[in-house]
């Protein structure tokens, strides 16, 4: 682990260049981005110029599930491969435990509330030694801070403080924050059990709940004492952890939200720490996940403050996507060409890395970097850093040097102190291309009672599939004209940002009926394990 002092010693430091790398609208397998982050950052090291990759940690839930690992792939890994696909040093673990523990904080609370007067509650919350003195733990000295008492002796509060004290008067019906789990899981989810208890409602661990209400303020986790305790249980997991690639170039893994339901992207505190260590000509290189639509502009706007057969997870490719088919390709290449305008609004170069395979032709290729460069692509680099490593992305390198020695005119997509709504239908119709946004009675409910609270002047959290720039995701390539529906709202206020959920967009996804699991081993004897990728 990187300890943060690095961080402090390394403050007048000159700042490094600062890449990110994103993907057209994906398929379920993927579209090479990690492949291509690290393929990018080995070229430099090809180069002899200085890199540090900065990555989020996988998830159990692809690496058990449909999509699998999240450390690059052929001859442009993250290695030790197999310990950062499997817990690595526990982050989501600790994050998933301090999550629950909340929950068991906020639920236990507001049954013992339910249960004793005041001042049984007082009692108990601040005991008398065995010489009879009561105290204050320090959590409860900033809880009566917020309530504006200033005395520090707990017999020295009236009865009404000590009310306020020890009464928090959490709403049930208010209460939105979900327990997490870091695997793919239909039960908690469930629609039939989904409204017998809400404490059988669950997320995803790569995913940040939102506060419960006490009489309409926020309820935070020093009123429940355990903020101290929270911050024990996440204290390694505040550390970058320091990996490399195959070709030795260092990688810092650190956070693992999704995109589509999340910000999709790794720490500000690895790459704050990677911009410095590189310095002024060396070069920081993240990934923001699944499409640009969702991944960049989350990276933008909240890290910086034609039919086909389908594909399916699982399956062999269709014969279509396996063989040259020119007309097919070109209909696909209206997704390339949005996602180039879509970047280009926010002021930076754009640089189209063309993830060559082994089944495509001369002629796909061709047609891919042709598009790319008549969409207003600064350039397009044909890329086999899959099959060759660093070497076959060398001309990628030299093009994103060639591009950050010009000057950028980086701009955000819109201004956070805007009014939820209108923020919310800039990123629809700027980025998605809708017609406009229709919100459920529900959504309507939370936007006016994050309000009312002073949360919404956080950016936007779009929670929304990865496969269409629209909500459904079957319409593929660059649909547009659409309406897109928001059935819910809520306030990330730790993450710091709103979260609307789009459309029937789960938070917590399922198993398929084949899910990865199966091809996961250990050979007992060398300890060999198989099947990850």
């Amino acid at each position: 682990m990187v300890r943060l002092e690095v961080r402090d010693r390394l403050k007048d430091a000159p700042l490094g260049k600062y890449i990110v790398v994103a993907g057209i609208t994906p398929t379920p397998l993927g579209e090479g981005k990690s492949t291509t982050t690290v393929g990018l950052c080995q070229a430099f090291g090809v180069l002899g110029r200085k890199v540090v990759t900065c990555v989020r940690q996988p998830s159990q839930g692809p690496t058990f599930g449909i999509k699998g690992g999240a450390a690059g792939g052929g001859y442009s890994q993250v290695i030790p491969m197999e310990e950062m696909n499997l817990h690595l040093t526990g982050d989501i673990h600790a994050i998933t435990a301090a999550n629950n523990l909340l929950a068991a904080a906020i639920d236990v609370r507001v049954f013992h509330e339910q249960a004793q007067s005041n001042e049984a509650l007082f009692n108990r919350l601040c005991p008398k030694d065995k010489n009879g003195k009561r105290t204050f733990a320090a959590v409860m000295l900033r809880r009566l801070v917020k309530l504006g008492i200033t005395k520090t002796d707990p017999e020295t509060l009236t009865p009404e403080e000590r009310g306020a004290f020890a009464r928090l008067d959490i709403d049930p019906a208010t209460i939105t924050w979900r327990r997490v789990m870091d695997t793919n899981d239909r039960h908690p989810c469930a629609s039939n059990r989904q409204q017998a208890s809400r404490r059988l409602a669950y997320s995803w661990a790569v995913r940040s709940p939102d506060p419960p209400l006490a009489a309409g303020v926020a309820v935070t986790a020093d009123d429940l004492g355990t903020g101290g305790a929270l911050t024990v249980m996440m204290k390694d997991a505040l550390l970058p952890t320091l990996m490399q690639t195959l070709q030795h170039t260092p990688v810092l893994v650190h956070a693992g939200p999704f995109a589509n339901i999340a910000h999709g992207n790794s720490s500000i505190v690895a790459d704050q720490i990677a911009l410095k260590l590189v310095g002024a000509e060396g070069f920081c290189v993240t990934e923001a996940g699944f499409g640009a639509d969702i991944g960049l502009e989350k990276f933008m706007n909240i890290k910086c403050t034609a039919a086909a057969p389908p594909v399916v997870a699982g399956a062999p490719l269709d014969f279509a996507y396996s063989t040259e088919n020119l007309e097919l390709l070109q209909k696909g290449c209206v997704n390339l060409a949005r996602h180039i305008s879509n970047t280009q609004k926010f002021g930076v170069p754009v640089i189209i890395a063309v993830n060559q395979f082994a089944s495509d032709t001369p002629a796909e290729l061709e047609l891919v970097r042709a598009a790319a460069l008549e969409a207003g692509a600064t350039s397009a680099i044909i890329c086999n850093h899959h099959g060759l490593g660093g070497a076959g992305a060398v001309d990628l390198a030299h093009a994103v040097i060639e591009a950050t020695a010009q000057k950028c005119d980086f701009k955000f997509l819109y201004d956070v102190n805007l009014p939820i709504k209108e923020k919310i239908e800039i990123i629809a119709k700027e980025l998605y291309h809708a017609a406009g946004v229709e919100y459920s009675d529900a959504a309507n409910a939370s936007i006016e009672n994050i309000t009312k609270l002073g949360l919404d002047k956080f950016p936007i959290c779009m929670a929304k599939t990865q496969y269409s720039f629209s909500h459904e995701a079957s319409k593929k390539g660059a649909p547009s004209g659409f309406i897109l529906p928001v059935r819910e709202v809520r306030a990330s206020a730790g993450a710091g940002f709103v979260c609307p959920l789009i459309g029937n967009m789960m938070m917590m996804p399922g198993l398929p009926t084949r899910p990865g699991f199966y091809d996961i081993d250990i050979d007992t004897k060398t300890g060999q394990i198989s099947g990850l990728s």
